[in-house]
């Protein structure tokens, strides 16, 4: 399911937060258990949305417009049909931005669209 690349950018993303908080508490020694969290909260959102734009976009199903069998339409059971790549831009609960391009398909029996497929 993770390509190399998936798992090289997850071990530099989290490797980035460790050392960053490490400097962020040598100057914060006093710093209140909310005030750690707060900071460690947001350090982590960034790689947070990264894991779940991978995993989504890495489902079970994979992606028809890379070659995995194209869903069935939910209304009638055809079989749905690629009307090319698609682009959806969303937040996280922290606010950070996923990318998701996935296959856009199109019932060619009764019309309705999904994206992302499955």
């Amino acid at each position: 399911m993770w390509t190399p690349e998936t798992e090289g950018e997850w071990t530099r993303l989290t490797a980035r937060v460790l050392t960053e908080m490490g400097d962020w508490r040598g100057a914060h020694p006093r710093a209140t258990l909310a005030e750690i969290e707060r900071e460690v909260d947001a350090r982590l959102a960034t790689a947070r949305a990264k894991l779940l734009e991978a995993t989504a976009v890495a489902g079970p199903d994979g992606d028809p417009a890379r070659g995995a069998a194209p869903p069935v339409c939910p209304a009638c059971g055809a079989a749905m049909v690629v009307e090319g790549e698609r682009t959806r831009r969303l937040r996280t609960t922290h606010e950070q931005g996923v990318v998701l391009r996935r296959a856009y398909t199109q019932c060619s029996a009764c019309g309705p669209g999904l994206f992302p497929p499955g």
